[in-house]
């Protein structure tokens, strides 16, 4: 049996920040376990090569939703297991959501997590490409690249944006206003910068840090109420893991909330039903996720322009990944989608309420198939910002082995189906703009024929998918019914904090990675002062 003063459960975005800011006091000992393996393969570097790893069940657990929308469906969302979590192998969107974001945080009973306290935090974790600013970093250990000029395709698609009325920005994240311009991406010199290789990896050249990779946790040890350690299982065998002050889960929106029900702590009726003991009644874990549903938009080109014919074919991928590792440039070394918009889906609307992704390339058709069409094409990728529908995540059992109970909850309110319709219109009105209109011959996905407000909201369920984003499963607030308080403890036990995005209240503006990261540098502080 092993003792430290902390014990991180989990090696992703969150709990590399951790390690990293925990061990800066030599006479703090850390452990750090993670699941899944070590993060050396290439393809875990290659920006590009997010499509491999996402779905290889090596690097990604793979979470089946229950049936949802009109046609009964599910999907797998896939979640990091390696060195570095979902940051490992996601598609290095680099969003810090809105100021408003925060400040709605602490105006929902949580001090300390407004926007005067995130940028500060923002600003010293970044090392950005276009340098220091009021409103960016530079110096800092994740690295963010911008793309100054695209091919022709995005640069068409960028001039459409303005046309609609989109202002064309060199960083997205410096405003909160109606805006497009190229993807900000956690990327140096063409590699993938994860939170591993930001955070994690500096850390481990200090003695005070131990990691255990290819350790799972089953369960939380308790001493009367006071959280001592964790149980896992290491390969064939059992282990126990002691801290000496705090146990700390960094497991993700669906993995906490899956570990504290089965360590008895959660609504009452779920943990009864599954035959779990429950020592904390504590209704909101595992309820109340927020999740994007993504519409998709794709046309068709006229011209054999764009990325379809630099990465369809495996000759033609060859070619761009030896040109790739000649320079570190091309399509390969670009984040998932090359540009950005956010966009107010109506008049009405106060501020921008929905994301669009876009690139210079098609997919298949179907949900979540991510291979590339052989014909030239362009996608766009929207979703709301802070969609209101809740899911929940539910252990069935009291095996720790056993995949949750995922309800997605998509789309269930008024607000979410409303705003999702008026952004896809507000997306085919960006392509109908010049001087993209001119390169398009069609609309492939979904097509002409799907106009109907039914007939676009059933597209979004079953050709779109989902944004990886779920976040919320044990959001912080005022109330004892809440799952944590705004320091990230977790009510009716001892030693026990949350630090991953199941904490967040109400969704962050986007995509979560970036937030995280600044998150959870915000919680290491909280935990130093608190000790």
């Amino acid at each position: 049996m092993s003792k430290f003063d902390y014990v991180i459960v989990g090696a992703g975005t969150a709990g590399c920040v951790l390690a990293n800011r925990l061990t800066e006091d030599p006479a703090c000992s850390v452990l750090l376990l993670e699941a899944g393996g070590g993060d050396r393969h290439p393809a875990l570097h290659v920006p590009k090569g997010f499509a491999y790893t996402i779905d290889n069940e090596t690097f990604s657990w793979k979470y089946q939703t229950e049936p949802f929308g009109p046609y009964g469906q599910t999907e797998l969302w896939s979640r990091g297991k390696v060195l570095g979590g979902s940051s490992s192998i996601n598609g290095m969107v680099y969003n810090r959501g809105a100021q408003a974001d925060y400040d709605a945080i602490e105006a929902l009973g949580n001090p300390g997590w407004g926007w005067s306290q995130i940028l500060p935090i923002f600003k010293q974790i970044e090392d950005h490409q276009l340098g220091a600013s009021d409103m960016r970093g530079a110096g800092g250990p994740v690295h963010i690249s911008v793309v100054r000029r695209g091919d022709e395709v995005s640069e068409k698609l960028l001039d459409s944006a303005s046309a609609l009325g989109l202002k064309r920005v060199d960083d997205i994240n410096a405003s909160d206003e109606e805006r497009a311009g190229y993807t900000p991406a956690n990327t140096r010199n063409g590699m993938r910068v994860s939170a591993a290789k930001a955070f994690l990896h500096p850390a481990r050249k200090r003695p005070n840090l131990t990691v255990m990779t290819g350790t799972t946790a089953t369960g939380l040890v308790f001493e009367g109420n006071r959280v001592t350690g964790v149980s896992a299982t290491q390969g064939a065998g059992r282990i126990e893991l002691n801290a000496r002050r705090e146990v700390i889960l960094s497991l993700g929106s669906i993995a906490t909330p899956q570990l504290l029900q089965l360590s008895g702590i959660g609504p009452r009726e779920v943990l009864r039903e599954a035959g779990v003991d429950v020592r904390v009644d504590s209704p909101q874990v595992g309820e109340g996720i927020r999740e994007h549903r993504c519409f998709p938009l794709q046309m068709r080109l006229k011209r054999d322009i764009g990325y379809n014919r630099l990465l369809s074919k495996p000759s033609r991928q060859a070619l761009s990944g030896m040109k790739y590792l000649l320079n570190r440039q091309g399509p390969l070394a670009t984040p998932a989608y090359d540009m950005l918009a956010f966009l107010r889906s109506s008049p009405d609307s106060d501020r921008p309420d929905a994301q669009v992704l876009l690139a210079p390339m098609s997919v298949g058709i179907g949900p979540l198939d991510i291979s590339l069409e052989q014909r030239p094409g362009l996608s766009l990728l929207g979703f709301v910002l802070r969609p209101t529908s809740l899911g929940s995540v539910h252990i069935r059992s009291t095996d720790p082995h056993a995949l949750p109970r995922v309800v997605a909850g998509y789309l269930d309110t008024e607000h979410d189906r409303v705003i999702s319709l008026n952004m896809f219109k507000r997306m085919r009105e960006l392509v109908a703009q010049q001087p993209i209109a001119d390169e398009i011959l069609l609309e492939t996905m979904p097509g002409v024929l799907v106009q109907d407000d039914e007939a676009l909201l059933n597209s979004g369920f079953l050709n779109g998918g989902t944004g990886y984003h779920a976040s919320g499963a044990c959001a912080m607030g005022p109330n004892e019914t809440d799952a944590i308080d705004s320091r990230l403890r977790v009510r009716g036990v001892q030693n026990l904090r949350v630090v991953d995005v199941s904490i967040l209240p109400a969704m962050v503006a986007g995509n979560l990675n970036g937030p995280m990261m600044a998150m959870a540098w915000r919680a290491a502080d909280m935990i130093r002062e608190d000790a």
